[in-house]
């Protein structure tokens, strides 16, 4: 086992996150075709620290379509996997080749991501940013280009709601929300 890993850590309640990517690129179909597929090529150590430190098994991830027209929220996954070293920086041909990294001492990190929902609709930024109740949320900072990054309980909550997740799975994610916002 890698120096790296987290420390174990005991049960805890699940986090939120919100992650980005370019539909030419990797899209919320591409995952709903796939199933489960690596969130691989991250090389932002702030984004790598997060999926590395913070996510679990388990934890919801709200799917982002960034560079699109309009760019938006259109769907939901779940973290599959603990974090573990992404493959693609020891690849020279990958685009996510590090020359510096080594199995030994790997510098990046990926994380499973497992498809939920794909939204009815997808909830496009012009009207998340004229939501006063996600005043605050990471992904509506002026300048943020966070790929991986938390979201705090009541934004994905309200999140939940613009985008009428209704898998099962989104439904009892919204009642723990409600339940842990409304304390």
């Amino acid at each position: 086992m890698h120096g790296w890993y987290p420390a174990p850590v005991a049960a805890r309640p699940f986090a939120c996150f919100l992650v980005k990517s370019e539909p030419s690129e990797y899209s919320i179909e591409d995952l709903a075709r796939e199933g489960v597929a690596p969130w691989d090529g991250v090389r932002n150590y702030q984004a790598r620290n997060v999926m590395r430190d913070r996510m679990r098994p388990g934890d919801p991830v709200f799917f982002y379509h960034s560079n699109a027209k309009p760019p938006a929220l259109v769907g939901l996954a779940k973290v599959a996997s603990p974090a573990r070293p992404d493959p693609t920086q020891f690849d020279p041909s990958s685009k996510g080749f590090d020359p510096k990294a080594t199995p030994e001492a790997p510098r990046w990190v990926l994380v499973d991501l497992a498809f939920v929902e794909a939204f009815d609709r997808a909830v496009p930024l012009s009207e998340l940013r004229a939501d006063p109740a996600l005043d605050g949320m990471e992904l509506l900072r002026r300048g943020s280009r966070l790929s991986v990054q938390p979201v705090a309980d009541a934004h994905a909550l309200r999140l939940l709601t613009l985008a009428g997740a209704r898998s099962p799975w989104a439904r009892r994610i919204r009642a723990a929300l409600s339940r842990r916002v409304d304390r």
